[in-house]
């Protein structure tokens, strides 16, 4: 991570840590890098947070200034920016998102001209010019750039994810939570078109109320309504709608990992799943790495992060990964974690299967897990020290095949979190308290 970009770019309380200056530097700089001394096109995309408006704006006017075309998508999804650039050949995209943060946090996401997150080395030259390392011209007279509403690309989109499903979602009794963000123009028109019996939720945004209570981040409302209502089955999604989380029909939740399970199956089943392998996080449940065995499934593990999940898929061509929080990327239709298409997928499943999607999931048991963080003075200094080392391989023996342990440190924060997974809670707790033992015995823990 850089010092202003983290791994979804850059992002902070609007007008507090992050400011229209920046948004036009960051504007300025791609239209000048991009453009390399001729015009070139470069899609916005934004949520519906009342700060996204104006950001919007700012990067438009840096774009602008140094000869690019900024075309304007207005309130769509991440995943809408990712399709627009790798299908309409535009030099790069940009999505003003916050993701699952309040309303009041904004930020900007970046993708290269592959739809793909944009590669640290520019990120490096970003951060440079913001630091005031070197400096960027303006374009003049006719090289200056323009606006253009970009509005059909959206629907272009719209008309994408309608055309992935297989089956016909006719007669299916769905919820959806569209946490008051940029679902909300998206997700119902598609369900609608593809047949289903469709009941939304959070989908009046007013520019404060995004993830407001609502959404994959809090999905007790979603779980309601689908008992209420005798629904067939729900999904949520999050601010940007790059995640998806999935209720069944009895308003159980069923997280990321378990959507990785369902479709690793099946897709298994269908000769579809490339090397039969599923990229998941070191932040997946253990349970779902024991039912992956039972499976025959193999898997891989990265760092926190979608990005880091598509990485992997990418360089061994995979065709299924994600995350536990619902960030999930099927290869063969998107580059990014997509919470729409996700739901179609799953919904795709189950009607071919003529399964329930918690029939789907049986076979995954989800281990007890117990995760605490403690604020350390040094995290670098805490988990080198051999005695820390030495209690974690003392309790990942203790926990053998029947759980496992993962300490790491905050990338954001001076914590270090240890966390463990097994049969019941107690065995958790015990294996946790013995690291923090150690820890503060040490002297690393300050609070």
């Amino acid at each position: 991570m850089g010092k202003y970009f983290g791994t979804d770019g850059v992002r902070g309380e609007a007008n507090v840590t992050l400011n229209a200056s920046t948004a036009f530097q960051i504007g300025k700089f791609l239209g000048w890098y991009y453009g390399n001394g001729k015009s070139c096109r470069i899609v916005i995309g934004k949520d519906t947070r009342r700060s996204s408006y104006m950001f919007e704006q700012a990067l438009a006017a840096g774009l602008v200034s140094t000869g690019a075309d900024a075309y304007f998508l207005h309130v769509t999804t991440t995943p809408s920016v990712s399709y627009a650039v790798r299908t309409e050949d535009f030099a790069c995209g940009i999505m003003i998102s916050a993701s699952h943060n309040p309303y009041y946090d904004n930020g900007i996401k970046l993708l290269n001209g592959y739809g793909e997150k944009l590669e640290e080395s520019v990120i490096e030259k970003i951060e440079q010019y913001i630091d005031g390392q070197f400096e960027i011209p303006f374009a003049k007279r006719e090289r200056i750039g323009r606006v253009v509403d970009f509005s059909a690309g959206r629907n272009r989109y719209i008309g994408h994810l309608i055309s992935i499903p297989t089956k016909s979602f006719k007669g299916v009794r769905v919820g959806l939570d569209c946490a008051n963000g940029s679902a909300s123009s998206i997700a119902k028109n598609v369900f609608d078109t593809l047949g289903a019996k469709t009941y939304v939720i959070n989908d009046g945004p007013d520019g404060t109320n995004i993830n407001n209570n609502c959404g994959s981040t809090h999905i007790e409302g979603l779980c309601q309504l689908v008992r209420n209502e005798g629904l067939d089955i729900g999904f949520a999604y999050d601010g940007d709608a790059d995640r998806c989380l999935c209720v069944d029909s009895h308003g159980e939740v069923i997280s990321g990992d378990g959507i990785l399970y369902a479709a690793g199956k099946y897709l298994k089943s269908k000769g579809r799943l490339q090397n039969d392998t599923v990229v998941t996080t070191v932040m997946s449940n253990y349970g779902l790495y024991k039912a992956f065995d039972e499976a025959g499934i193999r898997y891989e593990t990265t760092p926190v992060g979608d990005k880091y999940v598509y990485e992997c898929i990418q360089k061994n061509n995979y065709s299924l990964g994600g995350e536990q929080s619902g960030h999930i990327i099927f290869s063969r239709f998107a580059n990014t974690g997509d919470g729409i298409l996700t739901s179609l997928m799953v919904m795709d499943m189950v009607i071919a299967s003529k399964k329930r999607i918690e029939d789907m999931v049986k076979g995954f048991t989800v281990y007890p897990q117990v995760l605490k963080n403690v604020t350390v003075g040094d995290k670098t200094a805490a988990m080198e020290d051999p005695d820390v080392q030495a209690a974690i391989e003392k309790e990942a023996k203790r926990l053998g095949d029947d759980g496992r342990i993962l300490v790491r440190a905050s990338g954001t924060e001076p914590l270090v979190r240890v966390m463990v997974e097994a049969g019941t809670e107690e065995i958790c707790e015990n294996s946790v308290d013995e690291v923090i033992f150690v820890l503060r015995k040490k002297g690393h823990i300050t609070v």
